[in-house]
């Protein structure tokens, strides 16, 4: 049954899905990182399921199409790792030192570089899902579950570069080993899944994750000392971009 609570947890936490409400304490905290990928299968799975009908069944332009398609993600997490996003985004444009880094990162005020970050996001995200084919659909629907098992293994994995706030609350809950085995079945799932799909496609996907996680834990350990939620949250958007590109790109493999 506390398998149950976890996984109301982790929805609850990163989505606007409704669930049962239940008791943050240590038991249910345990394997709550465990169902993080579920989010994404939910996301994914709607992605594949509008995309779909969309693209055969109406006349729809492309611009109404990727539309529609960047928004899909927004509406079911409620844009929580779009907050994050843009909190490092800040933070990251300030050059300050790491103290001041970090400091922005708490500040619940958004900067211009945020706004700007956002902006170019959006763009970015949208030009990218107009390229999109009816063909592509099931492997990008696959990194959404992907990005949040990665996401999910650096935090039960990397430095925290604070001693406080809510990634440290999930750190500090969680059957670390367990939860990090869990989630590395995860993302070979997806993985293998996705070559199973198209392997042109996730040879080229893959790679692009893999490359954005590195990125992800150097730039954190270099300019924050570790993560926050904020990071976790900006590694997730920059990695779903990154697939969605490669994604995208691999129309050019003969």
């Amino acid at each position: 049954m506390y398998l149950f609570r976890s996984l109301a947890i982790a929805i609850s936490m990163y989505s606007k899905i409704p669930v049962p409400m239940v008791d943050w304490n240590e038991k249910n905290m345990k394997y709550a990182m465990c169902f993080f990928p579920v989010v994404g299968a939910v996301t994914g799975a709607l992605q594949l399921l509008i995309g779909s009908l969309l693209l055969r069944y109406t006349s729809c332009g492309k611009l109404f199409f990727a539309i529609v398609m960047t928004l899909i993600p927004v509406l079911v997490t409620g844009g929580i790792h779009l907050d994050g996003f843009a909190d490092t985004v800040d933070a990251l444009s300030s050059y300050g030192d790491r103290e001041k880094k970090l400091e922005i990162l708490k500040d619940p005020n958004t900067g211009a570089f945020a706004v700007i970050g956002l902006c170019v996001y959006f763009l970015a995200d949208v030009a990218l899902w107009s390229e999109v084919t009816e063909e592509l659909l099931p492997v990008i629907a696959c990194t959404y579950m992907l990005s949040r098992s990665l996401s999910g293994i650096s935090v039960v994995s990397f430095q925290a570069a604070k001693n406080s706030g809510l990634l440290r609350t999930f750190q500090d809950g969680a059957q670390k080993f367990r939860v990090r085995v869990v989630l590395i079945l995860w993302a070979c799932a997806c993985g293998g899944g996705m070559l199973i799909l198209s392997w042109r496609t996730a040879v080229i996907v893959i790679p692009a994750a893999l490359l954005v996680f590195l990125y992800y834990y150097r730039m954190s350990r270099k300019q924050f000392g570790g993560i926050t939620g904020d990071l976790a949250g900006y590694f997730l958007q920059v990695c779903e971009l990154a697939m969605l590109a490669g994604a995208v790109l691999s129309r050019g493999i003969g």
